[in-house]
């Protein structure tokens, strides 16, 4: 009964810290997109589609060399922390030793962060707010087309189950 009990702590334990990694990147995404947009969106159109970039270029918002540097520095502000907070925190922090138990919890933690994506990010923030409306170019609305919808939903779901198991393949090896 006591060892009963102790695992579903541990479990419950392990739960909540997922949760919270989760939210940790949640919140490093947020603050770079409150960041990128800070001085308007039409200054960050890294994450637009193509002819949303070429209006903002064409209206004299951007140039393409900005949003190439913009593309760089996304890449390393969004996928470092997959690659090391974390491993470093389903390994250091959560105490996972095993390649499935790696796996799981790195791909929870990414989930979090994915679906805060889809759903606060793009559904919400992009689709029924302004913040993100780039002056004239309204007519190229919605920002986020329905196929770039399903591309990103799919970058998330295996994209992340592919980070996850790099990690839990590495990780495994090293721990």
């Amino acid at each position: 009964m006591i060892m009963s009990n102790k695992l579903e702590f541990e479990s419950e334990l392990i739960l909540m810290l997922i949760l919270m990694e989760g939210i940790v990147l949640c919140f490093i995404l947020l603050m770079f997109c409150v960041i990128g947009i800070a001085n308007g969106p039409e200054k960050f159109t890294v994450f637009y589609e193509k002819n949303v970039q070429e209006k903002a270029i064409k209206l004299g918002y951007t140039t393409q060399k900005e949003i190439k540097k913009q593309t760089i520095i996304s890449i390393i502000v969004l996928y470092l922390p997959c690659f090391i907070l974390v491993p470093l925190m389903v390994c250091y922090i959560n105490g996972a030793r095993e390649f499935g138990d790696i796996f799981i919890q790195s791909l929870l933690i990414m989930y979090i962060m994915g679906l805060f994506d889809r759903f606060f990010v793009d559904w919400y923030w992009v689709e029924h707010t302004k913040a993100w409306d780039i002056p004239n170019t309204e007519e190229l609305k919605p920002y986020i087309p329905t196929k770039m919808k399903i591309v990103k939903w799919l970058g998330t779901i295996v994209g992340f189950a592919i980070i996850a198991l790099i990690i839990a393949l590495i990780m495994s090896k090293m721990v």
